[in-house]
């Protein structure tokens, strides 16, 4: 509730975005602290890059070491597993201590 923090910028969606703006993840670190994803513990934020070289596009929560629960297009909110396909390109936040 209430105004947001920080002004939020436009956001694309494009999956395969290239460049040197990492929106999402300037926005998770002004809120969050990055921790190392192998120490990333239940209800840290995980913010994923689903292409080589491509900025971070993605978010789910960490629900279990090996299980995350995120937003799909085409099925709504669901928890799946965080295979290493996930893996690959995922950075981790937790809130800030």
């Amino acid at each position: 509730m209430g105004p947001e923090p920080f002004p939020i910028p436009p956001y694309s969606r494009d999956w395969g975005e290239t460049g040197t703006v990492e929106v999402l993840a300037e926005g998770a670190r002004a809120m969050m602290i990055e921790v190392d994803f192998a120490a990333a513990e239940p209800g840290a934020l995980v913010l994923f890059r689903m292409r080589p070289r491509a900025i971070a596009k993605h978010v789910g929560i960490l629900t279990a070491p090996d299980r995350f629960i995120h937003a799909c297009e085409r099925l709504g909110v669901i928890e799946e597993q965080l295979t290493q396909a996930w893996r690959r390109g995922a950075v981790a936040m937790t809130l800030a201590q």
